[in-house]
């Protein structure tokens, strides 16, 4: 199947309950945020698609292998980096984006998943040809570290040039070793150095994405699978232009956790309208929610892994345009990449979109159990 590339702009793939995003800059970068390629895809009667399989079709050419300037991570819970393996023995990788910091919950943990093991392995090896060429190491070792500034004060990092640290509440606005201001910039907005919350999950590498075509500008907030206590900490201390959004991928794949919370002194989990009206305060027009995950129920039960009805009965409130599942557009039997472009006109949705039910009628529909989900899901090789 052909998969319609923007020429500028973002593509988020069917991959089940997992992200795959795609960050087109121009024709020969491209920027890929996490990855879910699952061999079972290779039946042609699953609808999840082979990520790494349709990278390899898409990307440039350089020696005769394809070229992806660079990779970032947000954390490695297994639906977020499976596959890298495979990446990394087909495709040539330009620069990681590592941080350090959603590796510490792992440590001397069987859990993390071999993906997630070549993946720092890997990165670990970049660490330390940057250290030893005291600077650029080039294309292929590159390695951009994303923490705070007394990580370069201790092993393995000592040493490691300052030029390819990047702390959080700052932009980034190269991809390995171009600079590309004029075009792209990626905010930082996470993970905070005192992350703590119990939950490898809210370490997670979180950066609002901006691309630039002449007059056209089209921003993407990319939050991982943050809960509510960081996100709600991300919009209050954020700039409001480094917050603002046309395209929200819903954390955690479209999961409750995002706006449910229980307080000390609560007996149960409850709504944080507060963290919606900031989302909604944050968006532009267009503006979508993406939630890359299997098609959402009408309903869940108590436990039940995301995506959440109600999560996504909320998002239909706040969406200024569309809310779109990966696993629901064109329609359940037959989904294919959500893509959007960026031109001088702005960003806009390429394709036509599914036919939707009226908002009142779409909200009706994903009416779930209040009651929140009382199962964490997604740590290294266990629930994704």
């Amino acid at each position: 199947m052909a998969v319609d590339i923007p020429s500028q702009g973002f593509v988020f793939w069917p991959v089940g309950t997992g992200d795959s995003t795609t960050v087109k800059i121009n024709d020969e970068t491209y920027l890929q945020v996490d990855i879910r390629h699952m061999e079972k895809a290779d039946d042609d009667d699953d609808p999840a698609w082979p990520i790494v399989d349709y990278l390899i079709e898409i990307l440039p050419q350089t020696d005769r292998r394809p070229y992806l300037s660079t990779f970032a991570l947000t954390h490695p819970d297994k639906d977020h980096c499976q596959g890298f393996i495979k990446l990394l023995e087909e495709v040539e990788i330009g620069e990681l984006w590592l941080s350090p910091r959603v590796f510490q919950e792992y440590q001397g943990n069987e859990d993390l998943c071999d993906d997630a093991e070549a993946f720092h392995e890997e990165a670990m090896r970049r660490v330390q040809a940057t250290i030893d060429a005291g600077g650029d190491p080039g294309s292929g070792d590159r390695v951009r570290i994303i923490g705070y500034d007394e990580l370069l004060q201790d092993e393995p990092y000592i040493g490691f040039p300052e030029a390819f640290f990047s702390v959080p509440g700052h932009s980034v606005h190269t991809l390995d070793g171009r600079d590309y201001g004029d075009q792209f910039r990626a905010f930082i907005h996470a993970p905070f150095a005192d992350d703590s919350y119990g939950d490898r999950n809210d370490c997670s590498l979180a950066f609002q994405i901006s691309l630039s075509d002449t007059s056209g500008v089209g921003k993407a907030l990319l939050l991982g699978d943050l809960k509510y206590p960081i996100l709600k900490r991300i919009f209050d201390v954020s700039d409001p232009e480094d917050l603002e959004w046309n395209i929200l991928l819903a954390p955690h794949h479209c999961s409750k956790s995002a706006m449910y919370w229980q307080d000390e002194g609560d007996d149960v989990e409850k709504l944080k309208q507060e963290v919606l009206d900031a989302m909604a305060a944050s968006a532009l027009s267009p503006g979508y929610i993406i939630s890359s995950s299997s098609p959402i129920p009408a309903s869940n039960e108590p436990g039940d892994n995301p995506p959440h009805a109600i999560a996504k009965r909320h998002y239909l409130r706040i969406v200024p345009d569309e809310f779109m599942c990966t696993h629901e557009t064109p329609s359940e039997e037959n989904p294919e990449p959500i893509a959007f472009e960026v031109n001088n006109e702005g960003l806009g949705y390429l394709g036509a979109v599914a036919a939707a039910a009226s908002l009142e009628e779409s909200v009706n529909v994903a009416q779930g159990s209040d009651q929140p989900p009382a199962t964490a899901v997604g740590f290294g090789c266990g629930t994704e």
